[in-house]
């Protein structure tokens, strides 16, 4: 009988060793790339402020619609609505010089930077070392002199799996548009400084053009009295009036030239200058001030809200924050590192999620505020305006007359003195209530 061999098995076919590889690699490749469609954490939602019945609720005229955060643009210069020249080169020095600025334009381009990094983790990343030497080496009992060389390449990528990266990326970016916002409103602030110093050296040169008519005519005064007490027909009393109300004045006068003085240093300050290296030419005329005073533009006050450069930023901050909610979320779940091992450390979701949204209401509803306020100062003080001016025409018309009478000995020195005191104060409160329209027109920008 013949030998019996027993059948071989039935093999199944099988992939070679290195296909089960690749489709394994493959197939995790796969899923991986899959959860790095993943983004923990809540999506921003911008906050919504002054919203349909709340918009009824503004006191001010205008327009009222929602205000959207946006810069400002930072070319546009406001300031040449006062129609000063002198003024329109004092801001633009103070643009190309103020230290202040320059601080903030450095922290914008940080922030810029910040995100650019933030980016580069979206990447792989690859490290290449090479290494060389020269020794003695035996072979078959001789000595010998030779290289040797050694390199490595070592490449590494962690896939966002949980959108770390991305909220990472997200939160610089906002974080980034903040800064931008900040610039804006150091670039604004330093605009507004500088105008309104300007404008209230103005008006002081305008006082001491008021002071030194005035003096004038209290020095006239008393050589009137002094002649009329030569004659006898006044009191020493009245002489010693006159002289109190002349020597008053004076010192009035150096306070405002007081006041001048520190409003030049403070521009210069401004400027990225000493105090020595600055000075501004006084107006010597009694003449109105040549500036114009802006009108407030069609579309208030929605418009001055949506440009706000302070609105903006915060806006700026709630978004960066919630977007670091992310992050933090995605510091709970592990990660996975082709090649390398790494992890990351959040901050706490509960800080994250609550104060900044807070801050961005907080600092809605005092712009809001802001807006009304100067709006309505605006309004009332061109009214207060109207109002001054009358009384300072009546003043000057009442000093004119008593100063007749005294002059034909109908009314004594005590009424002429009254008169004038009330004209002096009546002419500064009207160039006063000029700065302060100036004032509540700059706030508007």
């Amino acid at each position: 009988m013949p030998a019996l061999h027993p059948r071989p098995a039935e093999r199944v076919s099988q992939p070679p060793a290195t296909g089960r590889r690749l489709l394994a690699a493959s197939a995790a490749a796969a899923a991986l790339l899959a959860l790095a469609g993943c983004a923990v954490g809540p999506d921003y939602q911008r906050p919504s402020v002054a919203a349909g019945a709340a918009l009824q609720a503004f006191k001010e005229d205008g327009p009222w619609r929602p205000a959207t955060p946006a810069v400002p643009d930072a070319q546009t210069p406001w300031w040449s609505q006062f129609g000063d020249p002198q003024l329109d080169a004092l801001v633009d020095q103070a643009l190309a010089a103020n230290q202040t600025l320059q601080q903030a334009d450095a922290a914008y381009r940080q922030a810029q930077a910040v995100v650019q990094g933030a980016s580069a983790a979206f990447y792989p990343t690859v490290g290449l070392a090479a290494s060389g030497g020269r020794g003695r080496s035996k072979s078959n009992g001789q000595s010998v002199l030779g290289d040797t060389h050694a390199w490595s390449l070592q490449a590494a990528w962690e896939p966002d799996l949980w959108g770390r990266v991305r909220r990472s990326v997200e939160a610089g970016s906002d974080s980034a548009q903040a800064s931008a916002a900040d610039l804006a409103a150091a670039r604004l602030s330093i605009q507004a400084a500088v105008v309104n110093d300007y404008i209230q050296l103005r008006i002081d040169d305008r006082q001491k053009a008021l002071y030194a008519r005035t003096l004038e005519g209290y020095r006239k005064s008393l050589q009137l009295t002094q002649a009329q007490y030569r004659a006898g027909t006044v009191m020493r009393s009245d002489v010693a009036l006159a002289e109190s109300t002349l020597a008053s004045a004076e010192a009035q006068a150096i306070d405002i030239d007081l006041t001048r003085r520190q409003l030049e240093h403070a521009l210069a300050v401004l400027l990225g200058k000493t105090p020595a290296e600055f000075g501004l030419p006084p107006m010597t005329t009694d003449a109105p001030l040549a500036l114009n005073l802006p009108v407030a533009p069609p579309g208030l006050p929605s418009q001055l809200l949506e440009r706000r450069p302070d609105i903006a930023g915060a806006e700026r901050r709630a978004a960066a924050a919630n977007a670091q909610i992310g992050v933090a979320t995605a510091a709970y779940y592990p990660d996975f590192t082709l090649s390398a091992s790494g992890g990351f450390a959040g901050a706490g979701l509960t800080a994250w999620a609550r104060t900044p949204d807070k801050v961005w209401s907080l600092g809605f509803a005092l712009a809001q505020q802001d807006v009304e306020d100067n709006l309505a100062a605006l309004h009332q003080l061109a009214d207060e305006q109207q109002a001054q001016d009358r009384a300072v025409a009546a003043a000057n018309d009442s000093v004119r007359v008593l100063l007749s009478q005294y002059r034909a000995g109908t009314t004594n020195y005590t009424a002429v003195i009254t008169a004038q005191a009330l004209a002096l104060t009546a002419e500064r409160t009207a160039l006063q209530l000029q700065g302060r329209r100036y004032a509540a027109s700059v706030a508007l920008v």
